[in-house]
Order: structure tokens, then sequence, then C-alpha cells
């Protein structure tokens, strides 16, 4: 075995359970990678033909000794993650093209499309890597331009990703990491809380007076104040969800108030349909306007999958990824 595929095994070590294809956003591991002053190889998958998996824009990112994203649910993450290998030693950018009309013809892809990616090396101390950290970390929108060599981040909100063939440039936006924030600590609101967290989305815990301990599951953050206050420390933005589930309208109606007036993707909050009026009147008198008011979402969720706390998580996570897939198509 030669040394770039043992390296490429070593990254793809865990393929028999790959949870590393559960990351969306690479800019996490790029961050840790850098950290660690380890140069990267980033994937992107530039063009699709036909059915496939993943869409333009999807990335994986090989940093030496593990993987990251994925492309097709196994059929060819293991020789994405060869020639990763042989770009970081190399340097040298790729295309690599899967499916119909590839000149591999020993490697299928089940869907019967054709996927076309670009490896590139990203240095450790590449500067449009950190840029593009520092802009994540800020929550601004920002496209990677690159040709495999030159590289740059700018301030540019254009398409999900353009390309140009000859000669090859590519531009991929990004946009803030997709968050949730919950306000509540009973049953339904850790459910919630633990489903957004192992989606992938950074999640936000508010429990107004809630113990000094964390929860007993990962969450991005935890806090013990006001959600209002909470949502005011950590802004609020387009790409923001807001779940009140604290069953208690003195805490959750602030926070409902901010997360609208923030224009977040999403807003809603866990009760019974005969407090909906009420809550409405409340909001209201607090100055909340007519538009602003048709935003929310109350009694959220889909009653046909159940009432036990995962049930109603379920179905208000799946109306927040609605709204945060809506929020990627309109720009």
């Amino acid at each position: 075995m030669t040394e770039e595929a043992t390296l490429a095994a070593a990254m793809l070590a865990d393929a028999n359970w790959p949870t590393f294809g559960w990351q969306v956003d690479m800019r996490p591991a790029l961050a840790e990678a850098i950290a660690r002053g380890r140069a990267t190889a980033l994937a992107t998958l530039y063009r699709v033909e036909g059915s496939a998996p993943r869409g333009p824009g999807a990335q994986m990112l090989f940093d030496g000794e593990k993987a990251v994203g994925y492309f097709s649910g196994d059929c060819i993450e293991g020789d994405v993650a060869r020639h990763a290998a042989e770009v970081l030693a190399s340097g040298e950018p790729r295309h690599l093209h899967y499916g119909m009309g590839s000149p591999w013809i020993d490697i299928r892809l089940r869907c019967g499309g054709a996927l076309h990616v670009f490896v590139e090396r990203v240095a450790a101390d590449s500067a449009a890597a950190r840029e593009l950290i520092v802009r994540g970390t800020a929550r601004q929108v920002c496209t990677w331009h690159s040709d495999g060599h030159d590289q740059r981040v700018s301030d540019d909100a254009g398409p999900a990703l353009t390309f140009e063939q000859e000669p090859f440039r590519f531009a991929r936006r990004f946009d803030p990491a997709r968050r949730v924030i919950v306000s509540g600590g009973d049953p339904g609101a850790l459910a919630a809380a633990q489903a957004a967290m192992t989606a992938g989305f950074e999640t936000i815990l508010v429990r107004p007076g809630g113990p000094e301990a964390p929860p007993p599951f990962a969450v991005s953050h935890y806090l013990r104040g006001e959600p209002e206050d909470a949502l005011r420390e950590v802004g609020v933005d387009g790409w923001t969800a807001y779940v009140g589930a604290t069953h208690e309208d003195h805490h959750d109606l602030g926070g409902c108030l901010a997360a609208l007036r923030g224009k977040a993707a999403w807003t809603g909050m866990i009760g019974a349909r005969s407090r909906a009026e009420g809550r409405l009147a409340a909001l209201r008198a607090a100055g909340a306007s007519e538009e602003e008011l048709a935003r929310l979402h109350l009694t959220p969720g889909d009653p046909a999958l159940g009432k036990a706390p995962f049930e109603v998580a379920t179905g208000i996570l799946a109306d927040i990824m609605k709204a945060f897939a809506k929020v990627g198509a309109d720009r």
C-alpha cells in the first residue's frame, strides 16, 4: 500500500460507521486543523449531472488524520480520500469525475448520475482560510474564491456556487451557521435542544434560573438568564430559530419578540391552542406589529406525530429545517 493510500485509509478509519458525514459545514473542522498547524485538503462538489445524494456546494475536508463531510454515502468517499492525501502531499489541485462519463468505470454511483469534485490544498497559514473562519465567527455572509492556488474570501453574497471551466475557478458562498435557540427545561424543551444538536445546528439552551450544571447532553451553549436577554447577548439574524418552551409567558414572550424583531428564520412557542389569543394580545401590547405576529408559530409541530417529547420536537425541527432551507434558496 502506498503512503497516500495508507493515509487515505487512516482518514476514513471509521468508515464502518461513517458519522463523519453528518458534518455539513467544514469551517469548524478547518478551524481545528489550523489551530493545530495542519494543512487540509478541501474537496468541493461543484457540478452534478442527474440524480445525486448531495447538491453543488457540498464539501469534504481532510486533515491527514480524519475526514468530515460526504458526497455519495459511501460510493466515492474512499477514492476522494486517496486523492486528498495526494493533494496534501503535492499541493497540486485535482478535478475528479465520478459516474456517467467518468474515466473510472470501476467506481459506480448507485444514483446513476455524475459528480464533479475539485480538491485543493489549504495551507495551515492560509490567510483566506483564517478570513473564512473569522467571518463565520462574526456570522457574516462571505464567498470563497479559488482556482486551487489563488484562494481568497470576499464580501460577495451571490449564488451558492458558481464555476468557470476554462480556466477553472469556482466561488462558493458561506452563510452563517444555522442556529437554534431553545428556552426551557422540561422534557419537551430538552428533546428539542438535543434533536437540534444532533441535526448539526449550533444549539443554545436557555433555562431561566436553571441549575449551574449544564444539561446531560451536548449543546453549543447553556445560558441561565431570561430568553430576551440571551437573544440580545448572542444576536439574532435570518439563520436563527427560536423555540419558546418554558411554558411561562413572562419568559417566552420576550424571547419571541426579540426573535421576531431580529428577523429570525423561525419563531415559535410550545403551548395549548387555548393560550394562543392571549399570547398574541400580550405581544401586541408589547409593541409587536401584525407583520411580526404573522411570522409567529403558536402550537408548532405536527399533531400526527404524537405528543411525546421527541415526537413534538421532531415536528418542530422539521418546520425549522424548512425555514432554513427557504433562507438558503431565497438568497
